[in-house]
């Protein structure tokens, strides 16, 4: 995010301020986890692949996991676009998450390219969510990288263990501009404690690592 806590322009644009250090920091932090998670308006805007280079796939076969992370959608409407980069890339397998109210016609294009789970209610139930990767799936780690919607929404439920942000040497300004837990002018339902477990400095930018205090027991 930039100094004054924006994460993207008021446009919403791909982030592309930050250093070629900061998108090699989130490709080794993705590599860590079983499973990538991503928003569907964030898929949809950024178009990304959610990959990870060779390098870091032979060190996640050296300690024991699978080449790639499962790549996860969230999306409430499933009105995704079969043609996304992500689905034209083998890397992994792709799971999708999302409701009954996922067109017919996007359930026939993607039924070939990504395993769907849809939930009755009208939206989805993130808890739930982990709780299948986890028994279904094998999924201990999880990393999502937003966007700023699902971010609010994990850490409204209490699950987000740990936050890792980097701060680029940028002001935005602006009301419209998103910051890290969105547009939303509501505050969460209790304070969110941070304890800091890292920090380096790469030229202008600073890298955090936080650990979240705040979550809910037995989830």
């Amino acid at each position: 995010m930039t100094v004054d806590g924006k994460i993207t322009t008021r446009s919403f644009t791909p982030v592309d301020f930050t250093s070629r250090e900061d998108k090699q920091h989130l490709f080794r932090q993705r590599a860590l986890a079983d499973a990538v998670m991503l928003g569907h308006s964030t898929l949809e805007r950024d178009n990304v692949r959610l990959g990870i280079s060779e390098d870091l796939r032979q060190e996640r076969i050296e300690r024991g996991q699978t080449p790639a992370p499962l790549r996860v959608i969230i999306s409430n409407e499933g009105k995704i676009h079969s043609e996304l980069k992500i689905f034209q890339w083998d890397v992994s397998r792709i799971l999708i998450f999302s409701t009954e109210r996922m067109p017919n016609e996007v359930r026939a294009a993607l039924k070939a390219k990504a395993t769907l789970h849809r939930s009755k209610a009208p939206r989805i139930d993130l808890s739930e969510v982990l709780r299948v990767l986890g028994r279904d799936y094998k999924v201990r780690s999880i990393a999502c990288e937003g966007g700023p919607t699902l971010f609010w929404s994990m850490l409204e439920l209490g699950l987000i263990d740990q936050l890792n942000l980097t701060i680029a040497p940028f002001l935005f300004g602006g009301a419209d501009a998103p910051t890290l837990s969105g547009l939303t002018k509501d505050f969460l339902p209790r304070t969110v404690d941070c304890v800091m477990k890292d920090m380096r400095i790469a030229g202008d930018e600073c890298f955090l690592t936080y650990r979240i205090k705040s979550r809910l027991q037995g989830v």
